[in-house]
């Protein structure tokens, strides 16, 4: 998602496990979210099937990653032990 799209700060939330397949708490209203892994690289998916650590979409630490699909539906996964996910939603 561009920069450009983002408006109204919804809230914060720091995922600091992600050892099995975790979902998102968006505040209600919230239609986007800008996620960051921290720590190590995670996995996900949206299609309603849990990730893996070796299956799902990678994303890389540190990397950004705009994402306004169903906020509630879609999970994450460590690749490796340690990752954290920072998300900051918005409208």
């Amino acid at each position: 998602m561009p920069v450009k799209d983002i408006t109204d700060c919804m809230g914060y939330q720091q995922i600091t496990s992600v050892s099995s397949a975790t979902g998102l708490t968006p505040p209600n209203g919230a239609l986007k979210a800008m996620i960051i892994a921290e720590g190590n690289a995670v996995r996900w998916r949206d299609d309603g099937v849990d990730p893996t650590a070796t299956t799902g979409m990678p994303l890389a630490t540190g990397a950004f990653f705009g994402y306004d699909g169903d906020l509630r539906r879609i999970k994450f996964i460590d690749q490796v032990s340690g990752a954290k996910l920072n998300v900051s939603y918005y409208r």
